[in-house]
This record gives C-alpha cells, sequence and structure tokens, in this order.
C-alpha cells in the first residue's frame, strides 16, 4: 500500500555520464516493494510536479537510478546525503512473481526495475546500451545478482555489436525461461514481444510515461491496450505484453 513518508538520502553519486543512483533509507519501503513498482518523489519546492522514478534494488537501502534529462533531475542532482526527500510509494502493479528462470531483457535506463528484479526472481538479463560506458556499470550492478549477463552494444565496444534483439533469437534458441521481462525504448520492446510471441514465451513490459499523480486521478499515462484505455501508474507500469501490443509475432 502506497506512503507518504520522508526518507534521509544516503548517497546521491554519478555513476556514469550524466547518470546517478541514489541510495535513501526506507526500510518499510524495501520490504513491501515489488519488482517492477515505482516511487513518486518531491524533488524541489521549486517544483509542483513530483517525478516517477522506478524501484533498482531493496538489498541494502532502497536503490534508485535517475538520468539528468531535465530540471527535476538537475535539482535532484545536487541533493546531498544527510538531507530528506518526500516520497510517496511504492507504486504500481510489479511483475508477476515467477518461480523459475527468466529472461530480463533491457535498454538503457530501462535496466533499472530489472535489476530489482533480479534481486527477486532467478534470472538472466540482456542489456544493451550505445557502448561500453553505457553498460559498464550496468553489468556491474548485475554480476551478484544475475546468472548470466549477455551483452550488446551499437559500436560493439563491448558484447555484440548491434541491438538486444539480434542477440535474443540464439538465446532464446539455447536456453528456457518460464517468462520475458523487459523495460526500455518502446520500439525495443516491441521487437522483443514479437520474438517472445513467436517462441509462445510470456512477455511482461514495463512501460514509462510521464505522470503528474501517480495514482490514476489525472490520466496524463494512459495508454491503450486490449483490454481499452488503462493509466500506467495505476493499472501498470507492468502490462502483458500481447495487451499492449497485439500479440504481434515474427513471421
Amino acid at each position: 500500500m502506497a506512503r507518504d513518508f520522508f526518507a534521509e538520502i544516503v548517497a546521491n553519486e554519478a555513476v556514469a555520464e550524466k547518470v546517478f543512483r541514489l541510495t535513501i533509507d526506507a526500510p518499510t519501503l524495501a520490504e513491501e516493494s515489488r519488482a517492477g513498482q515505482f516511487v513518486h518523489v518531491k524533488i524541489s519546492d521549486e517544483l509542483t510536479l513530483r517525478r516517477p522514478l522506478g524501484i533498482a534494488s531493496t538489498a541494502s537501502g532502497v536503490k534508485i537510478f535517475y538520468r539528468v534529462v531535465g530540471r527535476g533531475t538537475q535539482l535532484l542532482s545536487r541533493r546531498q546525503s544527510g538531507e530528506r526527500l518526500n516520497i510517496l510509494g511504492p507504486l504500481g502493479n510489479g511483475f508477476t512473481p515467477r518461480g523459475d528462470k527468466v529472461l530480463l531483457v533491457g535498454g538503457g535506463m530501462g535496466l533499472a526495475p530489472l535489476l530489482c528484479a533480479a534481486e527477486q526472481f532467478t534470472a538472466d538479463v540482456l542489456m544493451g546500451g550505445r557502448n561500453a560506458d553505457e553498460v559498464n556499470f550496468w553489468r556491474e550492478e548485475f554480476h551478484t545478482r544475475a546468472e548470466k549477463i549477455f551483452l550488446t552494444t551499437d559500436d560493439g565496444s563491448v558484447g555484440l555489436y548491434g541491438f538486444v534483439t539480434d542477440a535474443l533469437p540464439d538465446i532464446l534458441a539455447a536456453n528456457h525461461y518460464a517468462a520475458i521481462l523487459t523495460c526500455g525504448p518502446e520500439v525495443m520492446m516491441r521487437g522483443v514481444a514479437r520474438l517472445a510471441a513467436a517462441k509462445k514465451i510470456p512477455c511482461e513490459v514495463s512501460f514509462e510515461r510521464r505522470m503528474a499523480c501517480g495514482l490514476g486521478a489525472c490520466l496524463s499515462c494512459s495508454v491503450d491496450t486490449a483490454d481499452g484505455r488503462k493509466k500506467v501508474c495505476k493499472d501498470g507500469p507492468i502490462f502483458a505484453a500481447e495487451k499492449v501490443f497485439g500479440g504481434e509475432r515474427d513471421e
């Protein structure tokens, strides 16, 4: 159940270019959170709206990764250890619990909620990025959590040259997974969903949308699904791939 509370910042440090890892002291949030859920953070009194941030880890304090892309995240990057943040959460539905091994497929900051999934499920991970700098810190984060790590980069500087969807067919041919959980750019998730459907593997996708309230009241984060218009903050952010991508398959 979502709560509105204050949490102390333990650390707020840069881990890559414009990417920060925020750790907050929130033991109740850590205990209640499921992989795939998020929090709504009041960053500053200068900003009217909160910012939605995915929960990336609950192992040693709650960890959140974010990229500095605008005024809100720029202000957040200046917050110091010992300061307190107003947090609303946990929010959203989270990934479906799985007893058997799953494959996590993510790109860029979409790897953040998948890191939490790697803590809570038995998992391999397929991660993609533009270059080595973009995936190296993620590889360190997943190193003690995922059983196998597969890498792709757009420039071939580490791992396989290409996209995660280029590597996915061979990975699925060589391994058995109970489900695929994916988060990242929508075009990437759509491609992952098609490959999963072709193999008849359940696939869940984590959607990212701009949110105002985070509670399903403002309708700003709506998405079309097979079951009608849904709100990412309340009905998601996790959806069955066939509900949002129509069960598309590769020919």
